[in-house]
């Protein structure tokens, strides 16, 4: 079934409240971060997050929705996003971060991308290019700050792989019911 320009509209909320968690999570975690490196990162990756809400927000204005139009995730990811910000060591910040939530980001945007119409939905399109580039860049600052710090604390595996599992909801837009129709009179 094809989505409505409500239904773009919903996911480009949900793009910009799990970018919106993202970034508050990141903020959270730098002054309780003692690595200067990894703060500096985080720092650097705040800015990006803010950006791409931004993009989000727009583009949900222009598909009919308030301007920074925010729409949760449904409460499985919700969930997963909440038990990531609860990391708290530098290892398992930086694992959880980069490993999961920003891959499982990467491909929920390009399954996404690859199924929308380059000709109707191109600033979307547009948008989640820009997003992956940058998501492109943060994963290779984060593979050289581990390479500069080969001491960073190692992260707890299997509350990864428990993490993981849980960013793997596969159903992640709470879409809004459809708008009523309007009856006509006989």
């Amino acid at each position: 079934m094809p989505l409505t320009i409500r239904d773009k509209a919903d996911i480009a909320g949900t793009f910009r409240d799990v970018s919106i968690v993202l970034m508050e999570t990141l903020a959270r975690w730098v002054p309780a971060t003692p690595e200067l490196e990894v703060k500096t990162l985080f720092g650097r990756h705040i800015w990006d997050l803010a950006q791409h809400a931004d993009w989000f927000g727009r583009r949900a204005a222009e598909l009919r929705a308030a301007l920074h139009y925010r729409r949760p995730p449904r409460t499985e990811y919700a969930a997963a996003l909440q038990e990531l910000a609860q990391a708290s060591g530098t290892g398992d910040r930086v694992a959880a971060f980069y490993d999961i939530a920003l891959t499982d980001l990467v491909a929920r945007y390009g399954a996404f991308a690859a199924a929308l119409d380059r000709l109707l939905d191109d600033p979307t399109l547009r948008i989640i290019e820009r997003v992956l580039a940058d998501a492109g860049r943060m994963a290779a600052d984060c593979a050289d700050v581990r390479r500069a710090r080969p001491d960073l604390p190692p992260a707890d595996a299997v509350w990864l792989n428990g993490l993981r599992a849980r960013f793997g909801t596969r159903d992640w837009v709470d879409f809004r019911p459809p708008a009523p129709s309007a009856e006509i009179l006989a």
